[in-house]
């Protein structure tokens, strides 16, 4: 038989709360919001925990710079490079004077552990390409530095989808899907228009980097994406696939290009009066081109969103019968939408000088 127990043993009713914390306590909890952290998984398929609330982002690189730029400006840290004096009038002011940041990633990487925590992110961000090298260095750097990375999928279809998702993830879903809304336009009203072209209807196209024009991107480049999204035929591509690779002169006479492209203009101009070049077709008709480059080039450098506008700009290069529509309207709306600024008239004539239209 159990005892009994004595009053002393048994349990106190709790004290009742005072009224007034009765009171505050709900306001207290709604105010403290949801969980401090969230689980995503990004474009690389690693789960990433991220702050609930990102102010402070930090771009890897000139592409993740640019995206960032366009849908958050204010939540930018620094540049990547800092913009060139010809780059700023077409940038928001406030922009101008932010750190420079260097490049966690690709070509010429000049950021380092120390840099990056002493800029205190939230949350670091790279746009590109998502294959195990880009993992296996996101991870490496999240585990040194204890800040979040995402990998987002630079692929130029891949833009509106890409706006979507990282507009979510800083908490700007407005702003990223009207981004994304332009960016579904240009790409189907373009796809739409030279789609059905057959191979004989698309312009061969060499696309000449640096001050001699001899380095090209091959098949699959990220380099040389958006020129058959514009109704072109890219000329290296004769050489197989890859990335950026540096060609012979000799080479690009046997090609024998319709069109050139370049984004150098002491290039553009030395091709007249160059014997290796003057006998192009493409130098011989007139047909070789500045891609605009200010204060992001439009065909490449870095190949981000940028080029959305290039990507306009160069089907209505290669198709004028497809285009009619003048380019200097969608430039400014371009501009305006993306870079926060509104171009005067003679802002956009020098973006497109050398540019064919």
């Amino acid at each position: 038989m159990l005892p009994t127990p004595s009053p002393r043993a048994r349990p106190r009713p709790a004290p009742a709360l005072p009224a007034a914390l009765t009171l505050i306590l709900p306001l207290l909890l709604a105010l403290l919001g949801p969980a401090a952290a969230r689980e995503i998984v990004d474009a690389a398929g690693r789960r990433v925990t991220i702050p609930e609330r990102i102010e402070r982002v930090l771009a890897a690189g000139p592409p993740a710079s640019v995206l960032l730029y366009t849908l958050a400006p204010a939540k930018l840290i620094g540049w990547v490079r800092a913009p060139h004096a010809d780059e700023r009038p077409y940038l928001a002011p406030e922009t101008w004077d932010l750190p420079t940041t260097g490049r966690l990633t690709g070509r010429g990487n000049t950021a380092n552990v120390e840099a990056v925590l002493a800029l205190k992110p939230d949350l670091i961000v790279d746009v590109g390409s998502t294959g195990p090298t880009y993992a296996s260095l996101a991870d490496r750097v999240q585990e040194q530095t204890g800040i979040p990375y995402l990998l987002l999928d630079g692929r130029f279809a891949k833009i509106p989808e890409t706006y979507r998702s990282f507009g979510a993830v800083l908490g700007e879903e407005t702003r990223g899907a009207e981004l994304a809304a332009y960016s579904e336009r240009v790409l189907a009203e373009v796809a739409d228009r030279v789609g059905p072209l057959p191979p004989e209807k698309r312009p061969r196209v060499y696309y000449g980097r640096g001050p001699k024009g001899l380095e090209t991107g091959l098949a699959g480049s990220i380099n040389t994406e958006i020129l058959d999204a514009a109704g072109g035929r890219n000329v290296a591509e004769a050489a197989g696939r890859g990335g950026l690779v540096t060609v012979s002169p000799e080479q690009v006479l046997a090609w024998d290009p319709d069109v050139i492209l370049t984004l150098d203009a002491p290039f553009r101009a030395s091709l007249a009066t160059d014997p290796l070049w003057s006998g192009l077709r493409a130098v011989k008709a007139g047909r070789v081109y500045q891609a605009p480059r200010l204060p992001f080039g439009w065909f490449d450098a870095p190949p981000g969103i940028n080029r959305l506008i290039g990507l306009r700009w160069l089907a209505g290069l290669l198709h004028p019968d497809l285009f009619p529509q003048p380019i200097e309207a969608e430039t400014r709306t371009f501009y305006r939408l993306f870079y926060h600024v509104d171009l005067a008239p003679d802002q956009v004539a020098a973006l497109l000088s050398g540019a064919g239209r």
